[in-house]
């Protein structure tokens, strides 16, 4: 299960080892994150992947990166991103290859003393497939946290906060829901969750694991197409009007619907964002049944 996973992450190689060697390698850790740098959103700094497990299988597979932190960072801010780079771009006239950068929303807790990612890897992703060379011990760089929602202009929405998530866009999602959730949000926390395939839900044991202990939260699997055999008690298809009013609070000034996943989801939905800073006008299903651009946000 995820939710053990995660909890049991940073010793599960530890297990392994015994008597001194244990002991050496907590202390080898201890040191290491009281001598690591702090991230800070304007400048880059380094983090070492402690290690990583496997999510999900298949062709676009899914696996948990822990990275040390260092032992004076503060609380993350909910909903915050980080970014990431590395020389995996194009060649340069020089010779070096250009950075690529790209946000990620992380999984673990904002007071977590070390980072936790879940990143699918794409065949054609030149970051996460990046992020699939890397072996524990090595180091990518990061900077941030960057403020996306406070999720106390999410908590002061009594009407309901709606989610709607493609693929990894689920991660903003579960950072918000479980951040409202542990300071004592009541209203409905609704979630459509968008994917290929069953194979390709991201976090499934942990939103289970939420829904399961809050009544206020819920969650619904939508996949494209149910391979054959497998048995599937979610929706199919693409999301429609009727999907989003049997799940979405009704649109009015006292509620908050949250979007994020691919471009062609974004732009069916809500409309895409103009940039990384700018939300872009309202369209979509959610513009057709009435929600105006300050009751949606874009991740």
């Amino acid at each position: 299960m995820l939710r053990r996973i995660i909890s049991n992450r940073a010793f599960a190689p530890l297990a392994t080892l015994s008597g001194g060697a244990f002991a050496a390698t907590q202390t080898s850790f201890a040191r290491s994150a009281e001598t690591a740098e702090e991230m800070k959103p304007d400048s880059w700094v380094p983090l070492r992947l402690i290690s990583r497990e496997e999510l999900t299988s298949g062709e676009r597979p899914t696996h948990l990166f822990t990275f040390e932190l260092s032992s004076k960072q503060g609380d993350l801010p909910v909903a915050s991103c980080l970014l990431t780079r590395a020389p995996v771009g194009e060649k340069k006239e020089n010779g070096e290859n250009k950075m690529v950068m790209r946000p990620y929303t992380p999984v673990s807790a904002p007071d977590a003393k070390q980072l936790d990612l879940a990143i699918k890897v794409y065949p054609d992703g030149k970051l996460t497939q990046h992020f699939a060379s890397l072996k524990p011990g090595d180091t990518l760089d990061f900077k941030g946290p960057i403020v996306k929602l406070d999720v106390a202009d999410a908590a002061k929405k009594k009407a309901g906060i709606g989610m709607v998530a493609g693929g990894t866009g689920i991660t903003p999602m579960l950072q918000m829901a479980e951040q409202l959730l542990k300071i004592g949000y009541t209203s409905p926390i609704n979630l459509i969750y968008c994917n290929v395939s069953p194979s390709d839900i991201m976090l499934k044991d942990k939103l289970d694991s939420l829904a399961k202990a809050h009544a206020n939260f819920s969650v619904y699997y939508m996949v494209d197409a149910i391979p054959k055999g497998t048995s599937w008690s979610g929706g199919v298809g693409y999301v429609t009007k009727d999907i989003l009013s049997s799940n979405m609070p009704k649109a009015n000034s006292d509620c908050m619907v949250l979007v994020c996943g691919p471009p062609p989801m974004m732009n069916a939905i809500s409309g895409n964002k103009v940039s990384p800073k700018e939300q872009g006008p309202l369209s979509g299903l959610l513009k057709d049944m009435g929600y105006t651009e300050s009751q949606v946000f874009k991740f």
